[in-house]
C-alpha cells in the first residue's frame, strides 16, 4: 500500500488542465459537461477548441474527441525518449504505455468515424454505444499504463510524457461525458423480462464436420469454403488446423495467427487439435474474427507461466490475449501455470470487442482471467483462481458458467471478482448469470482456513452483480469485501439478484452505499446479454448457445 500511495501523491502532482476562463456566459458549454468527472477542464477545453452557444451536441462531441486525440498522441510521441531503463519490467511498462496509447488513438479515431456518420442531433443507438464501449476502453487503457508505471516503481515525475497524463486521462473522461449526455443516456432500448427471447438449444454444440466443413459456420462461409475446395472436404480457405505431429497446416498457433489476412470481414477458424502448446500467443489489433476451435477442455491446451515475479507485468503475463475485432474461442483450454508463489499471472487476457467464448477452461490463480476492454461474453466456461480471479473493465457478461476458488497461498483471502471502472461514465463491469460460483476440488478440505467473498472494488466506481446464480456455502455471508478502508465504498455499484444456495443469503451482508439487493427487475434487466453488452446484434448463436435475457 505504500507503494500505491506514493503513486497517488505523484499521480496528484501531475498539472490537470486549467482553463483561461470560467464559461459563466456559455451556457451550451456548461451544459455539455453536466456528467464530466473533472467539469472544469470539460469546459475550458471546449471553450478553446471553439465550442460556444452555437455548437449542436454533434460538433461539441467531435471537439471533445479530437482533442483527446491530440493529447493521447502527445503521451504516445513522448514515451520512446524514456525507453532506456536497464530494468526489465520498467522497460516492459513503457513497452505497454506506447501500446496502450496507440491503441487508445485507435478507438478515438474510430469513435470520430461513427459520430461522422450520424446527424447534428441524433444518433442511432448502436452507433452511440459503439463510442461509449471505445471511449471507455480508451479510458481504461490509460488507467492500465498507469498500474505497470506503478507495478515497475517508475516515477511519473521522472518521464517526460508523465506531465501530460492528466490532461489525456480528463480529455477521454469529457468525451464520455458528452456521448453519455447526448446520445446514450435514457435513449436505450427497453425491455421486459418477457419480451426476452432464450436461444438454449439441447443440441449438442461440439464442432461436427459436414463435408470437411464445420456445420456451426454460417451458410454463406460455407458456400465460400466448399466451392474454394471443389466440395471434396479438404480443409481451406478459412479454416486451417494446427497439429503438433505436423498433419495440420501449422505446429503452432502463432503461426497459424500470422498467416491470417489483416482487418478480414470473414470469419478464420484455427483448429487446434488434442495437445499441449507451450506458447504465448497474441491476437494482434489487425487481425480481425479469428477463431480458435480445439478438441475440448483440456484435451486442447495452451499453457505459459509468465509471472510479475518473473519481470512481466500484469498485462503482458498473459498466456493468450486477444484485441482484434471478433475474437471467438471453443472447446479449449488456457491456462497459466506460475501457481499462486508468483502472485499475478494472467492466463487470458481480452481486449476484442465483439468477442465470445464457449465451452473453454480458464486456469490461473491471482487475477486468471483479466477482462480488459470493450464488450465479452463467456458461455459455460470454467474459470479457476484464487485472489481478484476475473478483473479489468470490460463490459462482460458471464452465462452458465462455474467459477471455482482454488487453494491460495497462506493468509490469503479468495475473491472471485475485482472489477475496474474509473469512471460513471464507462459503460463496463462484470454480470454474473446463471453461475455456479463454488469452490475447486482442492480448497474444499481447507476452506475454513481461506475467506471467499464475491469480489471487491478494485477501482473507484467498480461494478459486479451476481444474477440468477448458485452462491456456495463457502461465500462469507457479508459477501463482499473492502479494498483498503472506505475506498469505493460509496462509488461503487454491488448487487444480488435472485440467486440460490446457501451463500446467497443477504441477509448480513455488508452494509455499503453501493451494495444493492436488487429487488427491482427493472434494475436487473440492466445487465443481460441482450441490454448490457447489446448481444443479440453480434454473438454468433449458431456457433453457441445463449439467454437474451433472464431464464
Amino acid at each position: 500500500m505504500a507503494s500505491a500511495l506514493r503513486f497517488l501523491i505523484l499521480l496528484l502532482f501531475v498539472s490537470s488542465y486549467e482553463s483561461k476562463n470560467d464559461n459563466q456566459d456559455n451556457g451550451e458549454v456548461h451544459s455539455a459537461c453536466e456528467y464530466a468527472s473533472n467539469r472544469r477542464y470539460c469546459e475550458g477545453s471546449l471553450s478553446e477548441g471553439g465550442g460556444s452557444s452555437k455548437s449542436d451536441p454533434k460538433d461539441l462531441t467531435e471537439i471533445a474527441i479530437r482533442l483527446s486525440m491530440r493529447q493521447a498522441k502527445l503521451v504516445h510521441d513522448s514515451i520512446s525518449d524514456d525507453s532506456s531503463s536497464t530494468r526489465s519490467m520498467q522497460r516492459q511498462a513503457l513497452a505497454d504505455c506506447r501500446f496502450l496509447y496507440n491503441l487508445t488513438a485507435d478507438y478515438l479515431n474510430a469513435s470520430l468515424t461513427k459520430l461522422a456518420n450520424s446527424t447534428n442531433t441524433t444518433m442511432e443507438w448502436k452507433s452511440a454505444v459503439y463510442i461509449q464501449s471505445y471511449l471507455s476502453a480508451a479510458l481504461t487503457n490509460q488507467a492500465t499504463c498507469l498500474e505497470g508505471l506503478s507495478q515497475a516503481n517508475v516515477s511519473l515525475r521522472s518521464l517526460s510524457f508523465g506531465k501530460y497524463i492528466a490532461n489525456a486521462s480528463d480529455s477521454v473522461g469529457s468525451s464520455l461525458a458528452l456521448n453519455r449526455k447526448y446520445f446514450v443516456a435514457g435513449k436505450g432500448p427497453v425491455k421486459r423480462a418477457g419480451q426476452n427471447r432464450r436461444l438454449l438449444s439441447n443440441d449438442d454444440f461440439l464442432a461436427q464436420f459436414d463435408d470437411g466443413v464445420p456445420s456451426w459456420l454460417s451458410r454463406a462461409d460455407r458456400r465460400r469454403l466448399l466451392q474454394s475446395s471443389g466440395g471434396d472436404g479438404i480443409l481451406v480457405g478459412n479454416i486451417v488446423t494446427v497439429a503438433q505431429d505436423g498433419s495440420g497446416n501449422f505446429t503452432n498457433i502463432t503461426a497459424a495467427v500470422n498467416a491470417a489476412a489483416d482487418k478480414s470481414t470473414d470469419r478464420y477458424v484455427i483448429y487446434v487439435t488434442a495437445g499441449i502448446y507451450s506458447e504465448n500467443v497474441d491476437i494482434p489489433k489487425n487481425k480481425w474474427n479469428i477463431m480458435l476451435l480445439g478438441d475440448g477442455i483440456d484435451v486442447t491446451v495452451i499453457t505459459g507461466n509468465r509471472s510479475v515475479i518473473d519481470g512481466w507485468t500484469t498485462f503482458t503475463s498473459a498466456t493468450v490475449s486477444a484485441v482484434g475485432v471478433g475474437f471467438l474461442a471453443r472447446d479449449i483450454t488456457f491456462e497459466n501455470t506460475a501457481g499462486a508463489e508468483k502472485h499475478q499471472a494472467v492466463a487470458l487476457r481480452v481486449g476484442s470487442d465483439l468477442s465470445a467464448f464457449y465451452h473453454c477452461s480458464i486456469k490461473g490463480y491471482q487475477d486468471t482471467l483479466y477482462t480488459h476492454s470493450l464488450r465479452q461474453f463467456y458461455r459455460e466456461c470454467d474459470i479457476y483462481g484464487t485472489v481478484d480471479f476475473i478483473f479489468g473493465n470490460s463490459a462482460a457478461v458471464f452465462q452458465a458458467c462455474n467459477l471455482l476458488a482454488r487453494k491460495p497461498m497462506d493468509g490469503q483471502q479468495n475473491l472471485y471478482t475485482a472489477q475496474g471502472r474509473t469512471d460513471p461514465n464507462q459503460n463496463t463491469g462484470i454480470s454474473i448469470h446463471n453461475c455456479n460460483v463454488t469452490a475447486a476440488p482442492d480448497l474444499v478440505p481447507v476452506i475454513s482456513s481461506f475467506p471467499t467473498y464475491l469480489g471487491r472494488p478494485w477501482k473507484q466506481y467498480s461494478r459486479t452483480v451476481y444474477m440468477q446464480s448458485y452462491l456456495d456455502s463457502y461465500i462469507q455471508s457479508a459477501g463482499w469485501l473492502a479494498w483498503s478502508g472506505d475506498f469505493a465504498l460509496s462509488t461503487l455499484y454491488y448487487g444480488e439478484y435472485n440467486n440460490s444456495g446457501p451463500g446467497s443469503d443477504t441477509s448480513q451482508r455488508i452494509a455499503w452505499p453501493g451494495y444493492h439487493v436488487m429487488n427491482n427487475i427493472s434494475d436487473a434487466l440492466s445487465f443481460t446479454v441482450s441490454s448490457f453488452i447489446s448481444g443479440d446484434a453480434w454473438i454468433p448463436s449458431d456457433a453457441m448457445p445463449y439467454d437474451s435475457g433472464f431464464l
